[in-house]
C-alpha cells in the first residue's frame, strides 16, 4: 500500500467531501508529481471519486438540477470518452490555460467587472459543455470548469454539491468504461489495497459531512466555493510550471 496515495486520498476525499468534485482535480496532479503515469493515475482514483459521489446523490437525489445534468449526459460525455481514448496516445498539457480560467473565474466574487464578463461567456452554455468533455478528456481537468459553471449559477449549497457530484460521477463512470474497453496499461496496486482506498475515501466524506459540511451556511458556501476555484486554478498554474 502506497502512503503517498492513502494520504492523497485522504485529503482530496476532504475536498470532495464539501463541493462535489477534488479527489480527480487535486489528486491527479498530486499523484503525477509523485512519478505515476496519467492512466494509472485515473485507474486508482475513479473508484474513489465515484464511491463518494454515490454517497452524496443519495443523500441529496432530490436536489439534482437535471436540466445541467441532461446537457452533461447529451454533451460532455460522449467527448470525453473521445478524448480520452485519444489521450491514451498523446498526453496534452493545458493546465496552465485552465488554472488561468479558474483564478479569473474565482474573482467574481470580488468584481463586477469581471462578474459582468464571466456571465457573458457564460451565455454559451452548450459550447461550455462541449468544452467540458473535450478538456476533461485530454486532462482529467473537466471538473474545474464543471465547478466553475455551478459557481456560477449561485445554486443552493445542497443542489451546488448533489449537481457536481452526479455529473463528476458520471465523467468517472465513462473514464473507467473507456478506459476498460482502450487501455491495456496495469498499475501495481491490488484489488484489497483499492478497496482499502474506497473504504477511506467513503469514511472521510461521512465524518466531513458531518462535521464540515452541515456546518456552512450558503452564503458562506458561495466564499469559500469561489476559495476553492482559486486554490483549483493556482495549483494548476503551478502543475504546468514544473
Amino acid at each position: 500500500m502506497s502512503v503517498e496515495i492513502m494520504l492523497t486520498v485522504a485529503v482530496t476525499s476532504i475536498i470532495q467531501s464539501v463541493f462535489g468534485a477534488g479527489v480527480l482535480l487535486f489528486g491527479t496532479p498530486l499523484l503525477l508529481l509523485f512519478g505515476y503515469e496519467f492512466v494509472d493515475v485515473l485507474i486508482v482514483l475513479l473508484p474513489i471519486s465515484v464511491a463518494i459521489n454515490l454517497l452524496q446523490i443519495l443523500k441529496h437525489h432530490t436536489h439534482i438540477d437535471f436540466a445541467f445534468y441532461r446537457n452533461i449526459l447529451m454533451l460532455t460525455l460522449p467527448l470525453i470518452a473521445v478524448f480520452l481514448f485519444l489521450v491514451t496516445h498523446v498526453r496534452i498539457n493545458i493546465s496552465l490555460l485552465i488554472g488561468l480560467f479558474l483564478l479569473f473565474i474565482a474573482f467574481k466574487e470580488f468584481s463586477a467587472t469581471v462578474a459582468r464578463l464571466i456571465d457573458r461567456m457564460m451565455a454559451f452554455e452548450k459550447t461550455y459543455f462541449l468544452l467540458m468533455g473535450i478538456v476533461h478528456g485530454v486532462s482529467n481537468l473537466g471538473g474545474s470548469l464543471l465547478t466553475a459553471l455551478v459557481h456560477h449559477k449561485h445554486y443552493e449549497k445542497d443542489v451546488a454539491r448533489v449537481t457536481v457530484a452526479a455529473s463528476y460521477g458520471t465523467f468517472a463512470v465513462v473514464q473507467l468504461l473507456t478506459l476498460g474497453f482502450f487501455s491495456r496499461q496495469q498499475i501495481d496496486v491490488s484489488l484489497a489495497d483499492t478497496g482499502i482506498y474506497m473504504v477511506v475515501g467513503a469514511l472521510v466524506f461521512m465524518l466531513s459531512d458531518e462535521m464540515l459540511y452541515s456546518q456552512i451556511d450558503r452564503e458562506k458556501y458561495q466564499r469559500i466555493f469561489a476559495v476553492f476555484l482559486a486554490l483549483s486554478g493556482a495549483v494548476l498554474v503551478l502543475k504546468s510550471l514544473n
